[in-house]
């Protein structure tokens, strides 16, 4: 087993992110273990807890991964998609889920204790995406109308997000719709219109 020596405090917080990473997309939140990250890494369990604190604070960390990863992704989109970028917007959002469904859905499943807010280091990773999507929002709207823009912005997020999840987990498919990202694109260009 490596000691606690082998690796500085920083090294040890991008291998146990990186190797936490690896478990969540192959297993998700629900089968998630600390211990099996401890193991794969080398060291106890105690070790992850001197570093992240906590099991949340790991999750965190991990999820915070996740949504830079994400963000990438988006900006990749966004600079090879052509001039449709509300296109480009939606079509990414259910790309990086498929992708990526176990650690996109641990964003979502993971919950902080009552009364818990997240440090500032994952609310800055949260901002960088949710201000892509912001800044796209704003550039369609009038000049007058941009101070809404972060409000559309959420809402056309939920669109988004609960026709991805419902294709995903087979609800759309019980409904008989059959085409989930096309509908969620209109929604999303029907909210963007009446704005």
């Amino acid at each position: 087993m490596a000691r606690r020596s082998d690796h500085t405090r920083e090294e040890l917080a991008t291998l146990i992110v990186a190797e936490g990473h690896a478990q969540m997309e192959a297993v998700g939140f629900a089968r998630f273990s600390a211990r099996e990250v401890a193991k794969r890494i080398g060291y106890s369990i105690g070790t992850l807890f001197n570093v992240f604190c906590n099991v949340d604070r790991l999750v965190l960390a991990i999820n915070a991964r996740t949504l830079d990863l994400w963000t990438a992704h988006l900006d990749a989109a966004l600079a090879e998609g052509g001039a449709d970028r509300t296109d480009c917007l939606v079509r990414s959002y259910f790309s990086f889920a498929e992708e990526h469904r176990h650690s996109w859905a641990a964003i979502y499943d993971h919950r902080l204790p009552a009364g818990e807010s997240p440090p500032d280091w994952y609310a800055e990773a949260l901002d960088r995406l949710i201000g892509r999507v912001v800044a796209e929002v704003e550039a369609v709207l009038p000049p007058a109308r941009a101070a809404e823009a972060p409000a559309l912005a959420r809402s056309l997020l939920a669109t988004v997000h609960g026709h991805c999840v419902f294709a995903m987990n087979g609800t759309f498919a019980l409904l008989g719709e059959g085409a989930p990202l096309e509908a969620a694109l209109a929604r999303v260009r029907e909210g963007l219109a009446r704005a």
